[in-house]
């Protein structure tokens, strides 16, 4: 694997027991390197399993599925070698947090290659996907990290859990740990955050998938609340202007060519999300400010994970996250753009592989 395409910076030896995790990273790499192209060949969106519904604090449905381990499935050499290693650990659960204007099939490729690996849970996040909608007032970070609490509680009841969450969803993940810091370190034993920030965001960079048009400042909020007026008006622009759409998808949610059918699916996503509830989440990313509550995940293993050429949530973000949990890994991906989860899907799967192996470990001593 060539420097040009992953940089590592770091250490999380001692937090994350890296030593003693050792013989069960070495297993992981054997099996990732059997399925690193897990899902290449499986249609995007088809990855499901029986859904259940989590109700919010406020009635909102939560949809979530739950990728159980089946113990009768025939798993390669490399895979039951793994399960053995896993049998000496604590069993643990990842739950993945989708981001804005996406939903839990964003996950793709790390859905297919942990099925049968890990207990996986996804969900869709409120007012995304196949999840309700919410009302305005609700449509808000600490709302959302109320919902991950809840998905927590009912889908991962018991025993430790491992959050990983990408743009959006990384932003709920730290609105968690602001609300929550008792579970960091006791239910919550790693993290992962992908191509995130806990603030400082430039907001007119939010909406280039979407509208897409470069705004900035007061200019930014105004549009939005004038266009929110007439978002079903805004959401027929959007269906007319499709290809010019995807073009913005893909200059904007990747940092290189990749194949079309990652665009169009991409695409896909942020298309089937009204525009309603794009105005209703907006203002929120422009306030948001919690970096002082991310120091609080230096006592658990924690993976930032970022594209350098990320034009939403750029690669400084990363760097100050990174720089304020202490013993956090970082993984700058050169080139990539925001959709680092589908773009380096081998590369994210592997320090994820890692991050859950040091958790795991970390919490059996």
């Amino acid at each position: 694997m060539s420097a040009g395409r992953r940089r590592v910076v770091g250490s999380i030896a001692g937090a994350l027991g890296i030593a003693a995790a050792g013989g069960a990273i070495n297993i992981l790499r054997q099996q990732r390197s059997i399925s690193r192209r897990a899902g290449e060949d499986v249609a995007f969106g088809s990855l499901h399993s029986e859904p259940i519904t989590v109700v919010a604090d406020d009635g909102v449905p939560l949809h979530v599925e739950i990728d159980e381990i089946d113990e009768t499935h025939a798993l390669d050499r490399a895979g039951r070698l793994f399960r053995r290693v896993r049998g000496a650990t604590p069993e643990v659960t990842v739950v993945f947090v989708h981001g804005f204007c996406l939903n839990l099939d964003c996950w793709h490729f790390q859905r297919a290659a942990y099925r049968n690996l890990v207990r996986t849970v996804f969900y869709d996040q409120r007012s995304h996907g196949r999840s309700g909608r919410s009302d305005r007032e609700h449509s808000n970070f600490d709302q959302l990290g109320r919902d991950l609490k809840r998905v927590i509680d009912a889908a991962a009841p018991d025993g430790p859990v491992v959050l990983v969450g990408h743009s959006m969803g990384g932003m709920t993940i730290v609105a968690l740990v602001e609300q929550f810091p008792e579970l960091i370190g006791d239910r919550v034993v790693g993290v992962g955050l992908i191509s995130t920030t806990a603030g400082g965001l430039d907001v007119g960079r939010m909406l280039l998938p979407m509208l897409p048009v470069r705004l900035s400042g007061p200019v930014t909020h105004r549009a939005v609340r004038t266009l929110h007026r007439s978002h079903r008006v805004v959401d027929g622009f959007r269906r007319l202007g499709r290809t010019f759409a995807t073009v913005a998808t893909d200059r904007y949610a990747f940092g290189g060519p990749v194949p079309q059918g990652y665009v169009e699916f991409a695409d896909e996503m942020l298309s089937a999300t009204p525009f309603e509830v794009i105005a209703d989440f907006f203002p929120h990313f422009a306030s948001l400010d919690k970096f002082h509550a991310v120091e609080v995940l230096g006592a658990v293993p924690t993976s930032v994970i970022c594209g350098t050429d990320d034009k939403l949530t750029s690669i400084g973000h990363s760097r100050k996250l990174h720089s304020r949990i202490p013993d956090s890994r970082l993984l700058e991906c050169d080139g990539a753009g925001h959709l680092v989860m589908f773009e380096r899907h081998d590369l994210v799967s592997a320090e994820l592989d890692q991050l859950i192996t040091a958790a795991t470990r970390a919490r059996s001593r």
